[in-house]
């Protein structure tokens, strides 16, 4: 796999499609079923970001994610055009949420960051969030 890029809506059954689509594209690179659940778990997270967060659950917008590999490991980013962030390093805050009243843990960009090797976050307020993740193989 050289180079695969994803345009989904975001929609909640969007999230399961593209875990299948990344995890059968792992399964030929002879990585362990931790590794290939923990990138699902990235892919996951950071799709239903977009979906509930960049987009407050509307489902019609566009979720670009692409997904490279190399000799070193796997690139993933997973883009919204949605509300953004206005504060980052507070998003990343551990149970920090915009969504409060619904139950939300905000363990999202956690989770992201502990399963990659590099993790960033590139927001606009009004333009949307890039995701920017990487995990070396194993």
């Amino acid at each position: 796999m050289k180079e695969l890029t994803i345009i989904c809506k975001s929609e909640l059954e969007s999230i399961s499609n593209v875990r299948g689509m990344v995890a059968s594209l792992l399964a030929n690179k002879n990585q362990t079923i931790t590794f290939i659940n923990e990138v699902k778990t990235i892919v996951s997270e950071g799709i239903t970001n977009a979906i509930i967060h960049g987009y407050n659950e509307e489902d019609d917008n566009d979720i670009i994610i692409k997904v490279n590999s190399n000799d070193e490991g796997i690139y993933i980013s997973i883009q919204d055009f949605g509300r953004g962030i206005e504060d980052v390093e507070q998003a990343k805050e551990v149970l920090f949420s915009t969504m409060k009243s619904k139950d939300r843990s905000g363990l999202g960009f956690t989770i992201m960051e502990l399963f990659s090797t590099k993790f960033n976050v590139i927001s606009t307020l009004g333009k949307g969030t890039k995701l920017e993740m990487f995990k070396e193989w194993e």
